[in-house]
């Protein structure tokens, strides 16, 4: 492993770990959502009932395993991201990954998201079921809500119950999202850059502010494409139900309409351009202290 996948490795984890803080609250608004539509009217009266029932610890529910899963999966997606760049310029015979188009580093993304799916999908499935525990009946007749309060303990309780497959639950459904949603994001985060910079400006270049709105824009990018499948993933993770993909999609539509598939997606993007912006601010700063410290 060459030093500037060390780099980047480091520099994703960094910058994950930052990003979650910044949209964990919204992102339980947006879990929420996804798997109990009919418990809320909105985006305001779920972030209420979380904020009266649990307090703003409510918000950080999962917290840890976010940290976990976003640490895990942007630290190998920007390792492979970059690896991946350094390919597809040798094969289109570039001297270097700052020449590559937009297209191109769509194609590079999409590669780097199959290795990272590996790593995120246990992780995420856990934070979900964490999140969803006070809106399950079934657990709320039971002490099972009292005893698995912590991500060790859920994962315990997944692998007693299901096995160790049991945790790569909507594996298929994340490999769906992040593919071509990595190729999106990536894609859209180079493509702002490089209509942000200046004449003669390299887009490492750009600045604090560009290079946020360049980091929020992947993400908005992101899961205005690939938020119906990430719905479809989330409640595949939570209720573990006995029926594929497509017919679940379906079961879905024809039961809740299918504007169901896009509950959450307000939140989301408000806290996507947040948190993403502040996972490219943190991963570009840090790339370039380890670039001076090397």
């Amino acid at each position: 492993m060459n030093s500037d996948a060390i780099i980047d490795f480091l520099s994703g984890i960094t910058g994950a770990t930052a990003s979650v803080y910044v949209g964990q609250p919204l992102d339980t608004i947006k879990t929420k959502l996804q798997t109990f539509p009919n418990h809320y009217k909105n985006s305001l009266d779920c972030g209420q009932k979380i904020f009266y029932r649990d307090g703003l610890r409510g918000f950080y529910a999962g917290t840890l395993p976010s940290v976990l899963a976003n640490a895990a999966e942007n630290g190998i997606l920007f390792m492979a991201y970059g690896q991946c760049q350094n390919m597809i310029a040798l094969v289109r015979n570039k001297t270097d990954k700052e020449q590559l188009t937009p297209l191109e580093n769509m194609a590079a993304g999409s590669f780097a998201a199959v290795f990272s799916s590996f790593a995120l999908c246990p992780v995420e499935l856990i934070k979900c079921r964490i999140q969803t525990l006070n809106d399950m009946p079934m657990i709320n007749s039971s002490n099972v809500k009292n005893k698995i309060i912590s991500p060790i303990d859920m994962t315990r309780n997944i692998i007693r119950q299901e096995g160790v497959r049991g945790l790569f639950r909507g594996l298929t459904t994340t490999l769906m999202r992040e593919c071509p949603g990595y190729g999106c994001f990536f894609g859209g985060y180079e493509l702002t850059r490089s209509l942000l910079i200046n004449e003669n400006q390299k887009k490492g270049d750009i600045g604090f502010i560009k290079t946020w709105i360049s980091g929020g824009m992947a993400g908005i990018c992101f899961w205005i494409i690939m938020f119906p499948i990430d719905a479809i993933k989330s409640r595949i993770q939570v209720f573990n139900p006995k029926i594929n993909f497509v017919k679940y999609t379906l079961n879905i539509i024809k039961h809740e309409g299918f504007l169901a598939l896009y509950a959450g997606l307000l939140p989301t993007l408000i806290r996507t351009f947040l948190a993403t912006g502040t996972l490219f601010i943190t991963y570009e700063q840090v790339r370039s202290i380890l670039h001076r410290a090397i």
